[in-house]
């Protein structure tokens, strides 16, 4: 997030797209609420009528995987009507005449005609987001999980650098991460082309520094995405270890992903439970839980957090460092010769310029927010406020394409998928609590009532969902959050493993997998 959850209940203008908050980030969510009670506009763009655009001033009803159309449109006519904050553009940005022209042919009239949202709502919300004195957008996975999930964030970019939206309070482009401690993953380096702290792994001076802390050779090019190293199982990658993820219910294309696992040698997973990944396992070791754990988390806006072992770890279980650094050693590695969590962070914090002010000690409290460049620095809750990373703001050109498949005579239906408020993920945790399985212990697919009716469904009644790589049996819930021609689910629950669907693209920049289009058949079961 540029900015800090504090920052939530301070826009005038509210604009959120692809997220579903108040269901996945609920306590996050009280402060939109909250601002919207002092008076803020809310303008929520989700191809469902979802709690959030309920509560919206203005909902845009975009038709699933057209993110590039919508937000182009509205930055046409922020354009042509000359509300963009001209000297932000002029003394913090660059490319803004070359993305001004490519913006010419986006007008809402053409954008009305692939994303179904009309022209009018278009300019309205584009307007009252572009006169807002504070602007500040809020986006999830419904924006990245695509196959133009680069071209979408730099759409949203594209409109907060025209208004001058970024590093003031209040505003900003907010990513609201959708795993805890996803973002603490990517600063200690879980990406396959950075070392921790960000830095590129195909910058030689980064290969020189990390040779010498490491003391090992490293290479001069980014590693495998998990999507790549799932495809080259059995020919390229013999061995997998995966740590605290429920790969086979979470991943896109379940029986492909089955069947990379079973072409393994050898497969390690290392979890708290026995998931449905780990059932495939060679080796289960048993990771202590977040509550038998000391550690670090980074939190959605970039803050460290130290976590404390409130009881002991049962059984075998060990810390995730312990088990990998273990792991290390019967491999014949001397780098791994760590005592505790702390020394791990300690050494995170030498070699990432955004954790250099930080230590074990000093993150006690949760206080800063990277980064943190020296020991005295009091963090950065705002990002961007005077100047950018890069110096200066670039604008993009993205364009519009369309998913990597659309609807057809065969499988006529858009599926979209997320996530339920009563459950996290693929049930991993939730799903052992009586609490939430007694709030929802069943998947079902929304349909809108006319879908029922037309497609021979009953409200209760059992459905057959195929998609060209599967199908799976989920029971029918009639309502009319998703719009007709679209139906929803969520892929926590393993006897609905939806993700059986999806999986038809990839984002060709991230290797993040379609998982919120895909086009199926719906059909009803009888008996």
């Amino acid at each position: 997030m540029s900015n800090p959850l504090a920052d939530m209940d301070k826009p005038d203008v509210i604009f959120c797209i692809g997220t579903n908050m108040t269901e996945t980030h609920p306590v996050a969510a009280t402060r939109l609420k909250q601002a919207q009670a002092k008076g803020a506009i809310l303008i929520v763009a989700d191809p469902r009528h979802i709690p959030l655009a309920r509560r919206a001033d203005i909902h845009l009803p975009l038709r699933v995987g057209s993110d590039v159309a919508l937000l182009g449109a509205m930055a046409h006519v922020i354009a042509e009507r000359g509300l963009m904050d001209e000297s932000f553009i002029a003394e913090r940005t660059e490319g803004w005449d070359s993305v001004r022209e490519h913006l010419k042919s986006f007008t809402p009239e053409w954008a009305e005609g692939i994303t179904g949202v009309p022209a009018a709502l278009i300019e309205q919300a584009a307007v009252l987001y572009a006169q807002a004195d504070r602007g500040a957008i809020y986006y999830t996975l419904g924006i990245t999980e695509h196959i133009s999930g680069v071209d979408n964030v730099q759409s949203l970019s594209n409109l907060a650098l025209m208004t001058g939206n970024l590093g003031r309070e209040g505003t900003g482009i907010n990513p609201m991460r959708g795993q805890n401690n996803i973002q603490g993953a990517g600063d200690c380096g879980a990406l396959p082309g950075n070392y921790p702290g960000f830095q590129p792994v195909t910058d030689p001076a980064m290969q020189a520094k990390f040779e010498e802390a490491w003391g090992t050779k490293v290479d001069l090019e980014p590693g495998m995405t998990k999507v790549r190293a799932l495809e080259h199982a059995g020919e390229k990658i013999f061995a997998m270890l995966i740590c605290g993820e429920n790969t086979l219910i979470s991943d896109p294309d379940y029986d492909h992903c089955e069947r990379a696992l079973g072409r393994l040698d050898h497969l390690v997973v290392v979890d708290i439970f026995k998931t449905e990944t780990a059932e495939l396992a060679d080796v289960v070791l048993p990771a202590s839980a977040w509550a038998e754990t000391d550690g670090v988390f980074t939190n959605t806006e970039r803050r460290p957090q130290r976590v404390r072992a409130a009881v002991p770890a049962q059984g075998q279980a060990r810390p995730d460092w312990w088990i990998l650094a273990e792991i290390s050693k019967r491999l014949g590695s001397d780098q791994f010769e760590y005592n505790s969590a702390a020394e791990v962070f300690n050494e995170l914090c030498s070699l990432s310029p955004l954790y250099a002010g930080l230590d074990w000690d000093r993150i006690d409290a949760g206080r800063y927010q990277w980064p943190v460049p020296e020991a005295d620095h009091p963090g950065t809750p705002m990002l961007h406020v005077g100047e950018f990373p890069r110096g200066k703001g670039l604008f993009k050109t993205p364009a519009y394409r369309d998913p990597a498949e659309v609807v057809n005579e065969d499988y006529p239906v858009w599926l979209t998928t997320g996530r339920r408020l009563e459950h996290y993920h693929t049930r991993t945790m939730s799903g052992r609590s009586t609490g939430t399985e007694y709030l929802l212990n069943e998947e079902t697919l929304e349909v809108h009532p006319a879908d029922v009716q037309a497609w021979g469904l009953e409200h209760g009644g059992m459905a057959r969902m195929s998609s060209p790589r599967g199908s799976v049996l989920v029971r029918v819930a009639s309502d009319d959050t998703s719009p007709p021609g679209t139906v929803f689910c969520s892929f926590s629950f393993s006897e609905v493993p939806i993700n059986k669907l999806t999986g038809s693209g990839y984002d060709p920049i991230t290797d993040t997998a379609e998982l919120k289009v895909c086009p199926v058949r719906v059909e009803p079961v009888s008996g």
